[in-house]
């Protein structure tokens, strides 16, 4: 039976999880994942993982940050004021926005926490920093 290796195209089904076993995303019940292996459209851990992997097979691979989303990045995390994000936003911690601060810096990401006037606003994916763990079954090769 063929084994994945760089270069092939594959269709996975999975399920990601944090270390406290809460699931974060999966695709059981929908269309499989495809990609082509070696073009990094998925993060390197799970490449990684689906090599070697035959039709069928089910496989547990655990990452860590460095294979997944990598270290939360400080220079990532503003602190801008109310007034400088656009009108209507919605102040909610986790809610997406953006805005262009005065000096020209673009400011893109979810809303981390609020206090008084100042709202730090976290750039980083939301899963940076953490070690993830991903059930893989491979259901085609080509």
């Amino acid at each position: 039976m063929a084994q994945v290796k760089k270069g092939n195209r594959v269709k996975v089904f999975y399920t990601g999880k944090l270390n406290d076993g809460t699931v974060f995303e999966t695709n059981i019940g929908k269309p499989p994942l495809e990609f082509t292996v070696g073009k990094g459209k998925v993060i390197k851990g799970f490449e990684n993982a689906v090599i070697g992997m035959t039709t069928g097979q089910v496989k547990t691979a655990k990452f860590k940050p460095a294979e997944a989303y990598g270290q939360k990045d400080p220079g990532l995390v503003w602190t801008v004021t109310a007034g400088e994000l656009p009108a209507g936003t919605n102040l909610t911690p986790g809610k997406e926005v953006a805005c262009t601060r005065a000096d020209g810096t673009q400011v893109a990401g979810l809303i981390s926490t609020i206090e008084g006037d100042q709202v730090v606003v976290d750039g980083n994916h939301p899963l940076a920093g953490r070690s993830l763990t991903f059930e893989i079954k491979l259901a085609d090769l080509s």
